[in-house]
């Protein structure tokens, strides 16, 4: 098993160095690989179904790093494909190689104050320089609070979130764990539940976006994973959505409504139809036999409404749905969202609920009164990925 492993450093290490790059917009994996000089064969057609599928699967704009040797050559590559998994292609014995292994990652809780002068949105990115913080913050409100007329100036909030940090820098979106705004006199909370989902003081659910099944009452044959050991095959496996087992043919069903903004052939995912919703969800519908005629990019559609059919096309070994779901560009499990919506916590959930908003009262409310100020992360400029001299031939796999 390959590990790659990171040192950081301000300065290069024999000759070695690092850069890091944003992986380009509208960009596939086998134009990245031919940008660079890259083998694809070695790289994507002599790799198995399920890695192949994997590069379908890389986000664009996230940050990916190439390890450069002396001469320049591209030694290693590292691309995050989830928050928990990456594509590492390596460089051994003048050839390529491609593997899956974990992201390296750590996490911090934060929590800032700021009062408001303008809107909360524009405040926070202000404050934090962060369109994802800021994005968090206002996504957890939309449904109960109203910002353009109840907002004065001078009013507060604190927010208490979680960053997950890979090679000290920060990675993926934000997850918000709890937060209170004052709006006039009155505080209005949002706490992040053990199931997932967001709940007010009253302990009822503030998250209003929920999916249908695609397919109602379909068996399930395959369940979401960001990060799998495969016990056999000895490599690291994704799947980032459920297989819903199907005939041939069966109607698909938009799971929320939204505006489609692909709709067409991918190798992968064979016919494949994504969908934009509120609150940054996509969901994603793979190996159709065919689309539902007027179903192209532009079209909005309606919850329930027929997309397509069920098929085999792409990478897949019979007929079956991949269903997808993405929010903020991060793939997340379907099944936690495709449910009937909870109004009110009762009983054993509620008692439970309480006992952690009391938690997160108290540290909401010393952050209010120390009025605590936004911290800048601290990053490093420069990073190198190094082997073990007695074991050069493979990645570490301890961490420095």
């Amino acid at each position: 098993m390959r590990l790659i492993l990171f040192l950081i450093f301000f300065i290069s290490l024999q000759a070695s160095y690092v850069e890091n790059f944003r992986y380009k917009n509208g960009e596939t994996y086998l134009m990245f690989l031919k940008r660079l000089g890259l083998p694809q064969k070695e790289l994507y057609y002599n790799l198995d179904k399920d890695d192949q599928r994997l590069t379908e699967d890389i986000r664009s704009g996230v940050n990916y790093q190439i390890l450069f040797g002396k001469d320049k050559s591209i030694q290693q590559i590292l691309i995050p494909v989830t928050d928990e998994l990456q594509i590492h292609i390596y460089k051994k014995n003048g050839r390529y190689g491609f593997e899956t292994i974990p992201v390296i990652y750590s996490k911090k809780t934060k929590a800032f104050v700021l009062s408001l002068n303008n809107s909360p949105y524009y405040d926070i990115i202000k404050t934090t320089n962060s369109k994802k913080i800021a994005t968090i913050f206002v996504q957890a409100y939309k449904n109960s609070l109203n910002f353009k007329t109840d907002l004065r100036k001078g009013d507060k909030l604190a927010m208490i979130y979680e960053q997950k940090y890979r090679l000290s820098k920060p990675f993926s979106m934000p997850e918000l764990k709890a937060s209170v705004i004052e709006l006039g006199r009155k505080k209005h909370f949002v706490y992040l539940n053990d199931d997932g989902r967001y709940y007010n003081e009253q302990a009822k659910q503030v998250e209003g976006f929920l999916l249908s099944r695609p397919i109602p009452n379909a068996r399930i044959t395959s369940r979401f994973t960001l990060r799998r050991w495969h016990p056999i095959l000895h490599k690291y496996r994704a799947h980032l959505g459920v297989d819903f087992g199907a005939r041939r043919g069966t109607p698909i069903r938009a799971a929320g409504s939204g505006r489609v903004i692909y709709a067409a052939y991918s190798r992968g995912y064979g016919n494949v139809v994504k969908i934009r919703h509120t609150d940054g969800y996509v969901t994603l519908y793979a190996h159709m036999k065919k689309f539902k005629r007027g179903i192209r990019r532009g079209k909005h559609v309606k919850k329930g409404q027929v997309i397509g059919y069920v098929g085999s096309t792409g990478l897949s070994t019979g007929p079956h749905l991949h269903f997808g779901l993405y929010k903020n560009g991060r793939a997340i499990n379907p099944l936690r969202v495709v449910q009937v919506a909870t109004i009110k916590l009762k009983g054993r959930a509620k008692k439970a609920f309480l006992k952690l908003k009391k938690n997160y009262d108290e540290s909401l409310m010393l952050h209010l009164k120390n009025n605590t100020e936004f911290k800048k992360d601290f990053t490093y400029d420069r990073t190198c990925y190094v082997y073990r001299k007695k074991d050069r031939d493979k990645p570490d796999n301890t961490a420095y």
